[in-house]
């Protein structure tokens, strides 16, 4: 059981916040967070958040509930924020979605890793901006073991959205809407979205998200991911590569 002194320390970190629905999560930040961003190392600010339950809508039940909520077996997403985010002209904002195989172990069957180490780097040279880092989003929305399965009919020659859908998914299956909460209790102003798809950025328009334009970001096209990064502009509308394919 945490101290009265304890939780009134990390209540003044705490924000629950409500979407119009009445759905609620609880907003933990900022904390400083130093980054190794190639030669040098950059200070962000970060936060996470938690989607709450009804009976766990105040800071102190959110804190009665941490040791029994089993919070490890689930995923939680977070945000990173560099530089006056809140009051500056154009920043930019990735909604980066978590890839297991290309984030953490390097994979070049796709380009989600040199993606997200870009856009922190795109952030940090722009001055302004933040990176959602969206733990539900694994596989488009269908999990790590199912993406794990969808690999394996990828190597019998489907590609992304045919093995999606030989295992009964949609394409994709992510949403935006706790993201979009959080964005829009950090800022009120539009931002610039880092995103390949222009469909995209009008679908989370559509759902609320303030941005007046949109940064493509390519790179590390190579032998592995080929087919991969074909079947985005052929089949998800994203904006095609100028460079050629490189081995």
């Amino acid at each position: 059981m945490l101290t009265i002194d304890i939780k009134n320390r990390l209540k003044e970190k705490m924000k629950i916040v409500q979407n119009q629905d009445q759905s609620s999560v609880c907003l933990v930040g900022p904390v400083t967070l130093p980054i190794q961003l190639e030669n040098k190392v950059v200070t962000f600010k970060w936060y996470t958040w938690l989607k709450l339950k009804e009976d766990t809508i105040d800071k102190d039940s959110v804190l009665d509930s941490i040791t029994t909520a089993s919070l490890a077996d689930l995923q939680q997403s977070s945000i990173l924020v560099y530089g006056d985010f809140e009051n500056s002209d154009h920043p930019l904002v990735r909604f980066h979605s978590i890839c297991h195989t290309g984030d953490i172990f390097g994979s070049k069957r796709c380009d989600c890793g040199y993606q997200l180490h870009q856009s922190l780097k795109m952030i940090v040279e722009n001055g302004h901006g933040a990176l959602f880092y969206l733990a539900n989003h694994e596989g488009r929305g269908i999990g790590l073991f199912s993406k794990s399965l969808a690999y394996l009919l990828q190597e019998e020659g489907y590609d992304t959205v045919e093995a999606n859908h030989a295992l009964g998914f949609e394409d994709d299956l992510r949403t935006y809407e706790e993201p979009l909460m959080i964005l829009q209790e950090l800022r009120s102003k539009p931002v610039i979205l880092i995103t390949n798809n222009p469909k995209k950025l009008f679908a989370l328009k559509e759902k609320g998200l303030s941005a007046d334009s949109h940064q493509p970001l390519w790179g590390d096209s190579n032998l592995y991911n080929k087919k991969y990064l074909e079947t985005k502009v052929m089949k998800s509308g994203h904006i095609p590569e100028q460079k050629e394919i490189t081995i």
